[in-house]
């Protein structure tokens, strides 16, 4: 029989060590470090875009506690932004925020995540082909054969851009002849075979390059990018509605061996976080362009819808273009295979079954007969 002297001792042995148990992992839990990564985005500071990339940097950080910290740096902070896919793979930047088809010069085919009319698709169906229609492996394909240590993370469905901003509306597809007009990617080949003179500009230093006349038109991207970057203060005349890059979205991107060398539970707060940030960007995309819309009409900025025959044009430079690039490039042709088969299967369920918005839009905000 144990005495209650010993019992009480035994107790009192084990709340002592219960308290220096507690005692010696407080510290531990204190001291723990945080791994942070220094990202770049291809954005100004002032833009909706960098805007976004904070917001994906704020969901991991939030997420992953006091265990990842990321920091995002406008462009040109530590590389001008067409270099930023080399300084994430070389391990100069940790991550970046960007698009693909900035990367256009280092395989053309990298630009069909974006550029171009994608059979039919917009930018979420882009997605939704990225993610379970092969796009995802055929962009890491691509990116080993430039031997890029980097790891992609698509996200962001961006809304249909508008064919640009013009000193004077374009009426015709002859009035685009001879324009010096600021695009990127794919659309570089396109407008050029419609006779148009090609300057791809970082999205900083277009205002200014129509400013001084060094270009007579030019298109970024939204409302909201648009309105704060200056476009109104230079042009009064906006097109809306084009192919040339109506289905684009944004890339995350980190160095490979930085992101392996995080645990397997942080790399799934990465994943989750790029997915989470798709579907806010894209709500918040409505919330803001839409906004910023109606700002742009009420200081006098006047909304034109592209014409038919520069949409057909573009249609038909664009046919022309991948033929082109096609025979040049089998990744080109691969990637555009795939697209196809996705878009003509995905295309025609989302056609049959997609109720026209604008009858119920005009039913209740049209003008009334």
């Amino acid at each position: 029989m144990t005495d209650k002297k010993t019992v009480t001792s035994r107790r009192g042995m084990l709340k002592g060590a219960a308290v220096a148990a507690g005692a010696m992992s407080v510290p531990m839990i204190a001291t723990a470090q945080t791994t942070t990564l220094r990202f770049q985005s291809t954005w100004p500071a002032k833009d909706i875009f960098h805007e976004y990339a904070q917001d994906f940097a704020k969901k991991v950080n939030d997420m992953a506690g006091n265990r990842l910290k990321i920091e995002v740096l406008p462009a040109g902070s530590v590389v001008p932004a067409f270099q930023l896919l080399d300084a994430v793979a070389k391990g100069t930047l940790d991550g970046g925020h960007g698009v693909v088809a900035y990367w256009y010069g280092k395989n053309s085919a990298l630009a069909l995540w974006g550029s171009g009319p994608g059979y039919g698709m917009d930018a979420n169906m882009v997605l939704a082909w990225h993610k379970y229609g092969g796009g995802k492996a055929l962009m890491e394909e691509i990116y080993k054969s430039l031997n890029l240590d980097v790891v992609s993370y698509l996200y962001g469905p961006m809304p249909t851009q508008p064919l640009g901003w013009f000193k004077k509306p374009v009426a015709k597809v002859a009035d685009m002849k001879g324009l010096k007009f600021r695009t990127v990617g794919l659309a570089v080949d396109v407008f050029t075979d419609m006779g148009v003179a090609v300057n791809p500009l970082p999205g900083g230093e277009i205002v200014p390059a129509l400013d001084r006349g060094l270009i007579d038109a030019a298109e970024f991207n939204n409302a909201s990018s648009d309105r704060v970057l200056g476009f109104p203060d230079v042009t009064k005349n906006c097109m809306l509605q084009s192919f040339h890059q109506c289905n684009e979205q944004f890339e995350i991107l980190f160095n490979k061996s930085k992101l392996a060398g995080l645990p397997a539970e942080l790399r799934s707060v990465i994943e989750y976080a790029a997915e989470a940030s798709s579907a806010d960007m894209s709500w918040k995309a409505i919330d803001r362009n839409s906004q910023d819309y109606e700002a742009l009409k009420k200081d006098g900025v006047k909304f034109y819808k592209t014409p038919d025959p520069i949409l057909r044009a573009q249609l038909a430079s664009w046919d022309k273009t991948i033929a082109k690039k096609s025979a040049e490039n089998p990744l080109f042709k691969k990637v555009l295979d795939s697209q196809k088969a996705f878009a003509q299967r995905a295309g025609q369920w989302h056609n049959d079954y997609t109720v026209d918005y604008k009858m119920a839009f005009n039913h209740y905000f049209g003008k009334k007969s």
